[in-house]
Order: structure tokens, then sequence, then C-alpha cells
């Protein structure tokens, strides 16, 4: 299960605010960047929450991938995202897809400020050891 684990904490985002809000719209672009990646989608679903007094419902727009997933979260009303991607390495090191797909992501959004974490899951030689997958 060894594998990249990639957050981005995005803040004062200066996109078109439908990137924030048109679920379908979003969705798209998601898979379109998935594939100029190189990765495999393998399903994909969207949900747009509804306005409330603090202003218009985001979107959270989540990419199952061969390799793993992709997930975004839209808060609007802060100009804010939340983008979360994680591949597995099993059979191939997909690292760099993976940040090639974040920093798509990051640019489409066009934040002014933001927080990259990046967590190496599992162990690298898990398939010497007996682990799984």
């Amino acid at each position: 299960m060894q594998g990249l684990h990639l957050t981005a904490d995005l803040s004062h985002c200066q996109c078109d605010s439908s990137w924030l809000t048109d679920a379908p719209r979003l969705l798209d672009q998601c898979v379109q960047h998935v594939l100029v990646a190189g990765l495999q989608p393998v399903n994909q679903l969207a949900h747009a929450f509804p306005a409330t007094e603090h202003g218009p419902g985001g979107v959270t727009a989540t990419v199952l991938l061969a390799e793993s997933h992709l997930c975004v979260h839209t808060w609007p009303e802060q100009a804010g995202v939340t983008v979360d991607v994680y591949v597995c390495n099993f059979g191939a090191d997909h690292s760099a897809k993976a940040h090639l797909l974040m920093d798509a992501l990051i640019a489409l959004f066009k934040p002014v400020q933001v927080l990259r974490q990046a967590l190496q899951r599992g162990e690298p030689d898990q398939r010497k050891t007996g682990g799984l997958r």
C-alpha cells in the first residue's frame, strides 16, 4: 500500500467563481486534469451544496482513480478550496503524476496563498515483506 498523499489548502482563490460553485463544470475539469496527468479515472461524483446565509454553496468533486483518488472541496463564501490527491505506487511510481495533477488544480483556482503537504504512505518494500496489493 505504499503511495503518496498530497494535500493543498488554497486561500483567497482568484479564479472565475463558477469553478467554486458549478459541480458538473468542476468535475469535468478534474477528469480532464486526471487524464492529462496520465492517471486513470474509473468513476466520478460531484455534489453541490445549497446556498446559506453566508453565500453560495460549495462543491465536492471526487474522481476515483485506478491509482486511488482525487477529491476537491470548495468554499465559495471564503474563496477557499482543499485538494486531496492520493496515488498508490503498486506496480509503478505515480508520484510525478500526482504532483502534476496537484499543480494543475492549484493553477485552476489561482489562490493567493497555498499550504501544501505530502505524506509518504506505507513502506516502499512491502511487496518484499508480504504486504497486500
